[in-house]
């Protein structure tokens, strides 16, 4: 139903009835908005408009006698207006100081601290989801041999952070042999990816097997076993899962312990989230609309965040229906310019 579909005093009751209930939690009668005085309506008007609201599927009614509460169309068609908004309230976010000395910034700890701002000022849910180090492009990439048969990948990003990897090879490798890789691919492949590195031997490896004797057909083995073994998925950091649990009497408990399991399979729940990157400034997924078990009790706030046009992951909170919208979407939207603010700049001193 577009919005226009509803006249200026129904948007006005749906919207008092979706405050009402994300702040009490309880069914709204007509009597209680008629009290708020904000909008100018007999009780009996209020109890047609909220009749029609119910009638279009955007309001319920748990009990004959009770008041009604909103469905996820009404949280929708609420949580639609905010997001329609040019300028949302800016929500205060916990300053943090970053101390990363330039060029060996923890692209990880940058965004397990945005993690846990999430959380603690959302009480609620929080994640990061980041790219996986196969997935970024590097400045410079050295190859370090650990033991015969692992090996740590330390990479530098563009913006001047570094991710390390330690990745499991099926062949011994020397150091020197690594050494040569590690020149190989710097002066090949700057700029771009490690799959593109791994993409580019397997179509062209014959060209340069003479000048690199095997020293390429064992790198390209290490990467095809390292990325067969999945670790080429993006990574998920999940803070404030007991902040849910403290709220146990807006969930069904069966459907919240089975959500926290599937919370462990970090897998599944990386491919979920990872579907709704966009570029949108902010998205807003609520109960039925997020295609994932047992999450018909939530509401999920997520945007992106980059470097230059690279989208490179997204963040958010995951929480109950109930969640102060008005609140949270502002608070994720300036995480993310955060974030990616931090990324851009990075060698200069950055307030998270």
């Amino acid at each position: 139903m577009e919005r226009s579909a509803l006249r200026d005093k129904d948007k006005r009751v749906l919207t008092l009835v979706v405050e009402s209930f994300v702040r009490h939690g309880h069914p709204v009668s007509s009597g209680s908005i008629s009290q708020t005085r904000r909008v100018s309506a007999s009780p009996a008007t209020l109890r047609n408009i909220m009749a029609k609201l119910e009638g279009m599927g955007f309001l319920s009614q748990p009990h004959t006698s009770a008041g009604r509460v909103p469905t996820d169309r009404g949280l929708r068609y609420y949580v639609s207006g905010l997001l329609a908004e040019k300028n949302l309230p800016a929500e205060a976010v916990p300053l943090i100081q970053d101390e990363f000395p330039i060029r060996t910034a923890d692209f990880d700890s940058l965004l397990i601290q945005a993690c846990r701002i999430l959380a603690d000022s959302s009480d609620n849910l929080g994640f990061v989801i980041s790219p996986h180090i196969f997935r970024l492009s590097f400045e410079h990439l050295r190859f370090i041999k650990i033991s015969d048969r692992r090996v740590l990948i330390i990479l530098v990003t563009p913006f001047h952070m570094v991710l390390t990897e330690t990745l499991e090879s099926t062949v011994p490798l020397t150091q020197s042999e690594l050494d040569r890789a590690s020149q190989y691919v710097n002066q090949n492949f700057r700029g771009k990816t490690i799959l593109a590195v791994r993409d580019t031997l397997l179509r062209e490896l014959p060209k340069y097997r003479i000048k690199y004797e095997d020293t390429l057909n064992k790198l390209l083995d290490l990467l095809k076993t390292s990325i067969a073994k999945g670790e080429g998925e993006n990574r998920i950091f999940l803070e404030g899962t007991s902040r849910l649990l403290g709220k146990a009497e807006l969930f069904d408990m069966d459907k919240l312990r089975s959500l926290f399991r599937n919370f462990e399979e970090k897998a599944a729940l990386v491919r979920l989230l990872s579907d709704f990157i966009s570029l949108d400034r902010v998205k807003v997924l609520i109960g039925s609309e997020i295609n994932f078990p047992n999450v018909q009790d939530c509401s999920l706030v997520l945007s992106h965040y980059g470097y230059s046009n690279q989208v490179l992951g997204s963040l958010g909170i995951i929480g109950p229906k109930r969640i102060p919208y008005e609140k949270i979407i502002p608070l994720v939207e300036r995480m993310a310019q955060r974030v990616s603010l931090a990324i851009t700049i990075f060698g200069r001193e950055v307030t998270l």
